[in-house]
This record gives C-alpha cells, sequence and structure tokens, in this order.
C-alpha cells in the first residue's frame, strides 16, 4: 500500500531550509521547465496567478513526478477553495490576508479532517495520487501556512501562533511593507521591516512553528536562510521569463557587429 508522506516534512525534520518555486503561470511545458531546476518545494499561485482549478489537475502531477511538495496559495480564506485543492492532491494550503484568530481557525479548520477540524471527505484525486492511506494521515501530512501581511496580523501574531494544526507562516513582504508605509516590493531593506520580519520569524520559532519568506532574488534567499527562515521562495516563472528575455534581447541589441 502506498504511503502519503509529505516531502516537505521530511526537510523539515532534518532541520532544513526548503526553496520554494512559485508558479504564477498554468503551463504544463512551464512547470516542467521549473521542475528541472530542482526545487524542493513548488507553490500554484490562485490568488494572483493564472491558474483555476481545472489547471490544477493538470499541474500537481507534473509536480508530484519531480519529488517536490505541491503547495497551492489558494485565492482567499474560502473553505470551498481550501478543501478542492486539497481534494485534487495538494500537499499544503499557503492561505492570504490570515489577519485575526477567526481568521486562522476558519483556515486550519478547512485542512483537517473531524475531529482536529470541518474538512468535508472526499479525497478525489488525493487519495489515488498520495496514497491509498491518504485519509488516514493527511491531518498529520497537510501543511498550512497563513499568510502574515498586515498590521493587524502581526498585532495578533501570537494568538494566530496558538491556534491548534497551525504549521506556520508565510510572510508576504510587499503587503507588509504596504501595510507598514514602505509600499510593495519583496527584498525588504528598510530597517523598520529588516526588523519586523526578524520579529515574526522568531516569535514563530519561539511558538515552535515554522516561518517562510517571499523573497525575490537567491542572495537574499540565501540570508534570510542563513538567519533561519524555514522555506524561502525565490522569484517566480512569470518574472524567471521575463528577466530572461530582457536579458538576451538587450545582449542582442548591444552586443557590437
Amino acid at each position: 500500500m502506498s504511503t502519503f508522506s509529505n516531502p516537505l516534512r521530511q526537510i523539515w525534520a532534518e532541520e532544513r531550509t526548503a526553496v520554494n518555486g512559485w508558479l504564477a503561470v498554468p503551463s504544463i511545458l512551464g512547470v516542467e521547465a521549473m521542475a528541472v531546476a530542482g526545487w524542493d518545494v513548488l507553490t500554484v499561485d490562485m490568488q494572483h496567478g493564472t491558474a483555476d482549478y481545472s489547471d490544477l489537475l493538470s499541474l500537481l502531477p507534473v509536480i508530484e513526478k519531480s519529488g517536490a511538495a505541491s503547495l497551492v496559495r489558494v485565492p482567499w480564506v474560502d473553505e470551498a477553495a481550501i478543501m478542492r485543492a486539497l481534494d485534487a492532491g495538494a500537499m499544503g494550503i499557503i492561505a492570504p490576508m490570515i489577519e485575526t484568530v477567526a481568521d486562522a481557525e476558519r483556515f486550519v479548520s478547512a485542512c483537517r479532517y473531524p475531529p482536529e477540524g470541518g474538512r468535508s471527505f472526499g479525497p478525489i484525486r488525493a487519495r489515488l495520487a498520495l496514497g491509498a492511506d491518504y485519509p488516514a494521515v493527511a491531518n498529520k501530512e497537510v501543511v498550512t501556512l497563513a499568510m502574515i501581511e498586515t498590521k493587524s496580523a502581526v498585532e495578533e501574531l501570537d494568538k494566530i501562533l496558538a491556534v491548534p494544526g497551525l504549521t506556520g507562516v508565510y510572510i508576504g513582504p510587499a503587503d507588509l511593507g504596504a501595510a507598514f508605509g514602505h509600499g510593495p516590493g519583496f527584498d525588504r531593506q528598510e530597517p523598520e521591516m529588516l526588523e519586523l520580519i526578524e520579529h515574526i520569524r522568531q516569535t514563530t520559532a519561539a511558538a515552535g512553528l515554522k516561518c517562510c519568506l517571499h523573497c525575490g532574488a537567491a542572495a537574499y534567499a540565501k540570508g534570510a536562510a542563513q538567519r533561519g527562515m524555514n522555506m524561502v521562495t525565490i522569484s517566480s516563472d512569470a518574472r524567471f521569463i521575463e528577466a530572461g528575455a530582457k536579458a538576451e534581447v538587450s545582449a542582442f541589441r548591444n552586443a557590437g557587429d
């Protein structure tokens, strides 16, 4: 009998920092091209990315084949979207704009079968793709990451971290920076933002949970990992395409005859 074991949890059990690839473009070929880089995790972004539910059914098998853990950032704290992503085979959920304990409780409940939560039973693809024992182990294997990206979330952080069943937090530096008056952006350098991100990391670690950070560049992500982040995201497929295309066209136009 096949057994569902989340690769991301295995990385954390080995006390390593996971490196996460971000998928904003729902292309099978694009995911295959991303997967050859050897990411530990690949996340399908359904909030600001362009994937819908039918795309998950095509993208998740490619991620699974690569050996990476599959996460989905759902559009919002919506039980239906969360449960459908899990039933499709997502190994974990990133939920945006978690601001209160009530938000976190709703989120976790949608990811956990009773009696630990209120997830409705029907792992239509997850059972086939992840193992016959999926229903029995899903509650301990599925990862739940609450996005911390507002002033309210920071103020309520200790209480959010105390919600049973929460795996950890995912810092969204763009919205967090905007909330604190610095505008959107990834690799924060403002002293206030650096202090705030470190405060979130330390508070999360003290609660025994995992802290993750969205980054724009590998060098910044490496520094974050060295400071103790448990998962770092580097840019996205769309930004890689944009940067690569610009670089090659520029190189052509600026090259000597």
